[in-house]
């Protein structure tokens, strides 16, 4: 389905990234995956093999994605689509439930979800024209963006306001970029096994709550590998037709009420 294209995914050398990296070269893609830590480049590589190139860089630097796409097109001659993954909880800044949360929780969360997501559509789409071709950005988001547990799990407003906010501005840059050919699409998981996810992962209340609010396949956490075929149809040529959709892969989260103990 990626038969000949280039990619680019940010916070693609690990966890869904590195997933969906994975996914998308044996569905005949290249690509180049962007990550904040170095310790992680050659795992990756070797995951990968010839058909990537992995680099360092922190979504979080405007010049990140320009370099990751230039990259792409000195490694693989051309470039046709970005995946932005990278992001994570805030809980470490201070974010929280808003009566908690502080300053400094608030500009670093949107700092990290949001700004950092700008910043690669941004450089992707300003190729895309300046290539004067057709291509396809997907952005991760989350359910915690327009479905929020009142549970007290996951109370982390400054991250969920990000996450909202990703939707607005991934609909809002397909509608602009439409008529070029840029497709934009937001793909919101559930909760997913992943490094992020770690506290959640080994916390028996939770794993109660999921069970109920994330009832399909047992009812259990997600896992990488549940989103990436999704990443693979909104990048190819299959998904011609699809801009402006939030497609939640969340087990059942949006549909269930997650009964409390």
């Amino acid at each position: 389905m990626l038969a000949g294209k280039s990619l680019v995914i940010i916070g693609g050398t690990g966890g869904l990234g590195l997933s969906a990296a994975a996914a998308c070269v044996a569905a005949g893609a290249r690509v180049v995956v962007c990550g904040r830590e170095a310790t992680t480049l050659q795992s990756a590589q070797d995951r990968l093999g010839d058909a990537a190139a992995a680099m360092v860089g922190d979504a979080r630097d405007p010049d990140t994605a320009a370099r990751a796409i230039d990259l792409a097109i000195e490694r693989f001659g051309t470039f046709e689509g970005l995946y932005h993954v990278a992001g994570g909880s805030g809980r470490r800044f201070g974010d929280g439930p808003l009566h908690e949360m502080t300053d400094e929780g608030w500009r670093a969360t949107l700092d990290l979800n949001l700004s950092s997501m700008a910043w690669s559509n941004r450089a992707a789409v300003r190729k895309l024209l300046e290539l004067k071709r057709p291509g396809a950005i997907l952005n991760m988001g989350s359910v915690l963006g327009f479905s929020p547990s009142a549970s007290g799990f996951f109370s982390t407003h400054a991250y969920a306001a990000a996450k909202s906010a990703a939707v607005g501005l991934t609909r809002a840059a397909a509608a602009e970029y439409a008529g070029h050919g840029i497709r934009f699409n937001l793909i919101a998981p559930g909760l997913v096994d992943t490094p992020m996810a770690r506290r959640a992962a080994s916390d028996e209340q939770i794993l109660r709550f999921i069970h109920t609010k994330q009832p399909l396949d047992g009812g259990r956490i997600g896992r990488c590998e549940d989103l990436d075929a999704a990443v693979v149809l909104l990048l190819s040529d299959a998904g011609r037709f699809i801009t402006g959709q939030v497609l939640a892969v969340d087990g059942g989260w949006c549909v269930s009420e997650g009964q409390r103990p």
